[in-house]
């Protein structure tokens, strides 16, 4: 990254990368490409190991053609995205009222405790980081979390071991 200054920055993103984000890009107005700003940033997120550099924040601004700190104020308000290594699978645990009123506290003290770790550390093996978040829209499953963008709902603590245990 970053070798020929001659380059823009865009020219960062993977081909792949431009390909999904214009297919976003497609369902608004050409004048209105920045609205794909949210979707741009999680396939690169994705793309770059789960985090987002300044540099791949300035590539999708300069992608969508907004201001590099209009990316850089979405990319810093969603906490889905992350601006460090983080561990191979990202488990967020919703913490909302509704969760937090069946129980979700117990379930992030169990995940500190398996792992060793506080709410935005990853365990020291790599594999997870743990992360808190404000609601994940399954009130209804609660408490519940989402681990790659897969939701478990109505955990205990030893449904939570049991997911856990099938991932690598």
């Amino acid at each position: 990254m970053g070798a020929n200054p001659s380059l823009g920055k865009a020219d960062l993103l993977s081909a792949a990368a431009k390909a999904e984000i214009d297919r976003w890009t497609a369902k608004f107005p050409p004048e209105r490409r920045r609205a794909a700003a949210l979707a741009a940033l999680t396939i690169v997120q994705n793309e770059n190991r789960g985090w987002l550099t300044p540099d791949l924040i300035e590539a999708v601004a300069e992608y969508l053609d907004m201001p590099p700190v209009a990316a850089m104020e979405v990319a810093t308000f969603y906490s889905l995205y992350d601006h460090a290594p983080v561990g191979r699978h990202k488990i967020y645990v919703c913490n909302s009222i509704s969760c937090w009123l069946c129980g979700s506290e117990r379930i992030i003290e169990h995940l500190e405790k398996k792992f060793g770790v506080k709410l935005g550390q990853t365990s020291p093996d790599g594999r997870f980081t743990l992360k808190a978040s404000e609601c994940l829209a399954a009130c209804g499953g609660g408490p519940m979390f989402m681990i790659d963008g897969r939701y478990y709902e109505n955990l205990t603590p030893e449904k939570v071991d049991e997911i856990l245990g099938g991932f690598e």
